[in-house]
């Protein structure tokens, strides 16, 4: 876990001055994958592990940022200049998130320490946590300290991150990560439209733990497969949109139209169709057995949503498969998926509260056993979305 104070002191050590601290959490989605930039419903929770940053403004335009995880220190020109759209292609690097939100704010110049206890590649949204973060920073900067905390539209703000990750990093994300990291509220789940962006809340009874598996996989969506998924979703919905025309994302298609429209499109858009198509109706479904103690018919369901990512919409992998199977035949486990975009990172299993610990230690030893690889399992607790710290 990270320590603010530790955090100030760094920050202090390497920029001599006394920074603010701010801090925006990682998620893990409950069920609704690849749902958000299709206009689906998604059901995230923000977790108990944090990106942070320690930032203090500078008198000129330039954004110096010093990151513990990755031991660097870049420079980055603020201004008009960086406010165009980007003229090379993204880096790979974690300072294309970086760069992107600072150029999509038009953000003042500033020092910053970064440190984080979301695990990078894992497909927690390590990187939403991060552009939140530095974003909610730069904002705060922005005002001279005359109490923006209340002010900042954190919905604008997710939003900004978004257009950052499209155009900087080039992974055409939905916006599910950066309004959790935003939204996040404790002990609840968020049941997002992400077409009107309305939210419900979803009170996570007591019974109940939510458990993190971490294949150690790495994945690795956003190198191409990631937006190769969503110009397959996009292929669909032109067929189908000319058959039915009201139908202007697959948030609007039913199962029967895509049957109608299948003989026009390849196997494979049809396969990623009938994915988002069906997880959308298991996301609306999942709410009601939430909402009526049905933690089964949950976990039912997120059974049927892994294995529709693992056939139909083919983001899963060896690791992430054992993970799940491993995961859901432990006692005291309801049900378990696969989290995020896929490609390796992290499973969830939904765990009777009793049971949890006893399962958590269960499914990292079968899975050691198995892979050969330790695993980090951890019970997560559902906490709060960005804010200041100090």
């Amino acid at each position: 876990m990270i320590d603010p104070a530790h955090l100030v002191k760094d920050f202090e050590a390497r920029f001599g001055r006394t920074p603010r601290c701010y801090r925006a959490p990682g998620r893990v989605n409950l069920i609704g994958e690849h749902t958000d930039y299709n206009d689906g419903f998604v059901m995230p929770i923000a977790v108990d592990r944090s990106t942070w940053v320690a930032a203090a403004p500078r008198n000129d335009r330039r954004l110096v940022v010093h990151s513990r995880e990755y031991g660097e220190t870049i420079a980055l020109p603020l201004g008009e200049a960086a406010k165009q759209a980007p003229a090379e292609p993204p880096s790979g690097q974690w300072t294309d998130y970086l760069r992107g939100v600072a150029a999509v704010l038009d953000a003042p110049g500033a020092d910053m320490l970064v440190a984080s206890d979301v695990p990078i590649g894992a497909g927690l949204s390590s990187s939403a946590a991060l552009e939140i973060a530095t974003g909610y920073a730069l904002l705060d900067l922005a005002s001279d300290g005359s109490g923006p905390v209340a002010t900042i539209d954190l919905t604008a703000l997710a939003l900004a991150c978004q257009r950052a990750e499209h155009a900087y990093v080039g992974a055409r994300c939905g916006v599910m990560d950066q309004m959790i990291a935003c939204h996040g509220r404790a002990g609840h789940a968020m049941m997002l439209d992400t077409r009107s962006l309305a939210c419900r809340w979803l009170p996570l009874p007591d019974a109940i733990h939510v458990i993190v598996c971490n294949t150690m996989v790495k994945h690795r969506h956003a190198a191409g497969e990631y937006n190769a998924r969503r110009a397959d979703c996009e292929a669909g919905v032109r067929v189908l949109g000319a058959h039915f025309p009201h139908v202007r994302a697959l948030r609007d298609a039913t199962p029967e139209q895509l049957v109608a429209v299948g003989g026009a499109v390849p196997g494979r858009v049809v396969r990623r169709c009938r994915h988002v198509i069906g997880e959308n109706s298991r996301v609306e479904e999942a709410a009601r057995a939430l909402v009526d103690g049905d933690f089964t018919r949950f976990g039912a369901l997120m059974g049927q949503s892994h294995a529709s990512l693992r056939d139909d919409y083919e983001v899963s992998c060896s690791e992430l498969d054992a993970m799940v199977r491993i995961a859901a035949g432990v006692d005291g486990i309801y049900g378990a998926r696969m989290t995020g975009g896929g490609f390796g990172g992290c499973a969830i299993a939904l765990a009777d509260a009793d049971a949890a610990a006893g399962a958590a230690q269960r499914i990292a030893r079968d899975y050691e056993r198995e892979t050969g690889v330790p695993p980090d399992v951890w019970i997560c607790a559902a906490g709060p979305g960005v804010g200041a710290c100090n």
